[in-house]
C-alpha cells in the first residue's frame, strides 16, 4: 500500500463539504473506525466462512449487504446460517487465523490517542473476533460495539444476540446517536468502507478504499482516502490548529460471547 494516496473523486459532493470534512477531520473529539475491510483487511465473517467450507456462498450475501441491497440483519441472518459456527470452530478459526490489521492503522490510533481523542470501534462482526483488535490498538473493550453469537449448552450455533444496536439495519448509527448523547460529541468522524458507515449520521465521515473500494461510498463520501497515511499526513501537517477535547468515559461492559440456554 502507498503512503499518502488519496482518492479525490467524489462526483456527488460539493468542495464545501470536502472542505467541511477536512476541517472537522482536524478538530474531531470522537473519531470512530468500522473494523472490516477498514481498521483490518478482510471482511472477518468471510474468513469465517472460508474456514467452514462455504466462503463463496457468504461472500455474495457480504457483498450485497455492504453495497446496502439488502438488510443488514436479513444479510447477518443468512450468512449465519450457512456458517453455523460451533464454539469450538470459532475458537480454532480465531486462533489460527488473527485478523491482520490495515497498514497505518497502528500509528493513526496511536496518534489520536497522544491528542486524547477517544477512539470506538463499530461493527457488524462479532465480540469474540474484534476484542483482540481492540485490544492491540489500546482500545479500551468498553469502547468496542459489535455482536455476539450464541451458543448451545453443547457448543452448537444458537444465533445472535438482536438487542444489540449493531444487529440490525442502521445499528451503526444508533450507536453514534447513543456517544452524541452520552458524552455529548459534536465533532464525530465515522471512518469506513462501507454505505452503512456512510449512512450513520456522524457529524463527518472520511470513505476509506485501502483494503475494497465500494463504488457507492467511493461516489458520496465528501473525503475518500486510499492510506490511513493520508489522515495521518493531515493532522501531523495541521497541528497548529487540531483541537482535542478529552472526556472520561464510564465502563460498559461486554462479555465476549455468551452460552445461550
Amino acid at each position: 500500500m502507498t503512503k499518502g494516496l488519496s482518492a479525490s473523486n467524489t462526483p456527488n459532493v460539493s468542495n464545501k463539504q470536502q472542505e467541511n470534512i477536512h476541517q472537522l477531520w482536524l478538530t474531531a473529539d470522537c473519531v470512530c473506525f468500522d473494523v472490516d475491510s477498514t481498521v483490518c483487511i478482510d471482511e472477518a465473517i468471510d474468513e469465517l466462512a472460508k474456514f467452514q467450507k462455504v466462503g463463496t456462498l457468504v461472500e455474495a450475501i457480504t457483498r450485497n449487504a455492504m453495497g446496502g441491497n439488502i438488510s443488514f440483519r436479513t444479510a447477518l441472518q443468512a450468512r449465519l446460517n450457512l456458517i453455523k459456527p460451533t464454539y469450538e470452530n470459532l475458537e480454532e478459526f480465531i486462533e489460527n487465523f488473527p485478523s491482520q490489521l490495515t497498514d497505518g492503522i497502528t500509528e493513526l490510533i496511536n496518534l489520536l490517542h497522544e491528542r486524547k481523542i477517544p477512539v470506538y470501534l463499530i461493527t457488524g462482526g462479532f465480540h469474540s473476533i474484534v476484542d483482540p483488535i481492540a485490544k492491540k490498538l489500546n482500545i479500551p473493550l468498553k469502547n468496542v460495539f459489535a455482536n455476539r453469537l450464541l451458543f448451545n449448552d453443547n457448543g452448537t450455533y444458537a444465533g445472535f444476540d438482536e438487542n444489540e444496536m449493531t444487529s440490525d439495519s442502521g445499528g451503526k448509527g444508533r450507536v453514534i446517536e447513543y456517544l452524541k448523547s452520552k458524552y455529548d460529541y459534536q465533532r464525530l468522524i465515522m471512518i469506513g468502507d462501507g454505505a452503512t458507515d456512510m449512512e450513520a449520521n456522524a457529524d463527518g465521515f472520511i470513505g476509506f478504499g485501502g483494503n475494497v473500494i465500494r463504488d457507492i461510498v467511493r461516489d458520496n463520501s465528501p473525503w475518500f482516502v486510499n492510506s490511513f497515511y493520508v489522515l495521518i499526513d493531515e493532522l501531523r501537517n495541521n497541528s497548529k490548529t487540531t483541537v482535542s477535547h478529552h472526556r472520561t468515559l464510564t465502563t460498559r461492559k461486554y462479555s465476549t460471547e455468551v452460552i445461550a440456554n
